[in-house]
């Protein structure tokens, strides 16, 4: 089971972050919130900040836009997941480049997209 961590996540059902979390847990991935506002989502933890996180991270997915992205990329590449989707609307060239230095992989795609079609 892969931990992902979902930046961004919403208690909205209607919101693609949610609809990840959810689908993540159905095809057997530990979804794991991240979003500074809500405490539990979709009966799951959660975390306040990517450093906040116990579980080892191997797969960040990506619901907030590249304004909001410059504080964490640091707290990305400290985490040194194997890579990082960037959401449609996610997309970050400028990040791009520090995360693959760090060796994460960069993939821009849609989570549930990937999902859908085992190429996840």
């Amino acid at each position: 089971m892969e931990n992902v961590a979902v930046i961004g996540a919403s208690p909205k059902q209607e919101r693609y972050s949610n609809k990840a979390i959810r689908l993540l847990a159905e095809y057997h991935h530990n979804p794991i919130p991240v979003a500074p506002k809500h405490k539990e989502i979709e009966n799951k933890k959660v975390y306040q900040t990517l450093e906040d996180i116990p579980e080892k991270i191997d797969t960040i997915t990506m619901y907030i836009g590249p304004a909001r992205q410059e504080a964490i990329i640091s707290d990305i590449v400290k985490l040194a997941p194997k890579r990082v989707i960037f959401n449609p609307n996610t997309e970050n060239k400028t990040a791009y480049k520090q995360l693959k230095q760090a060796g994460i992989e960069v993939v821009e795609a849609c989570t549930l997209v990937l999902l859908k079609t085992n190429q996840y």
